[in-house]
């Protein structure tokens, strides 16, 4: 069974991580969810945890094992990353290598697989020439970007930077693992 680590940030689109992280699930793949702080504002952990069928890890510093560090061992243990969605923090925290939570610790900690950010934030977020950097940067290193789409925003604009399609992102994901799931 292939594992998926999905990443969730502090976005309103993190309503829709729900419905990713039941349809990974309900085709066959662990998932295991990593929540920021911000994204537990939006959604709940035990929402995902029912869904997942897993525990939702949100704290680095809770280490119930002794013997093993979560955020390496969820690292280690992943066939693909996918960060959906992924606000202008957490990506701007994963493009300069800060790790001061357990998203962005596990991220760092990322070896040798499929790495996919999913951007969602407002049009003027998306398009601000720092956000455009660190996306240009994470694809340097590595990273595939799912880009947003154009939608009605949570501000009430039309405009790009919603989340793209559930749909969009499970295809990106199982079309990856399929194929082998290799590193790019």
């Amino acid at each position: 069974m292939k594992n998926i680590l999905l990443g969730i940030s502090g976005s309103i689109a993190a309503y829709k991580a729900a419905d990713l992280a039941s349809r990974l699930t309900g085709d066959g793949y662990q998932v295991n969810v990593i929540m920021t702080k911000g994204a537990t504002a939006f959604l709940t952990p035990l929402t995902l945890q029912t869904l997942s069928k897993n525990r939702v890890y949100t704290d680095v510093f809770r280490e119930e094992n002794p013997a093993e560090v979560v955020h390496i061992a969820l690292a280690e243990k992943a066939d693909l990353l996918l960060v959906a969605p992924a606000s202008a923090d957490v990506i701007g925290k994963m493009a300069n290598g800060i790790a001061d939570d357990m998203l962005t610790s596990t991220v760092l900690a990322v070896r040798g697989i499929p790495r996919y950010v999913a951007p969602a934030m407002n049009t003027r977020m998306y398009e601000n020439p720092a956000v455009q950097e660190n996306l240009a940067r994470l694809r340097r290193f590595g990273y595939e970007i799912i880009p947003p789409k154009e939608a009605r925003l949570a501000c009430g604009e039309i405009g790009t930077g919603a989340l793209a399609e559930v749909s969009v992102l499970v295809e990106t994901v199982e079309k990856r693992l399929q194929s082998g799931g290799n590193a790019s």
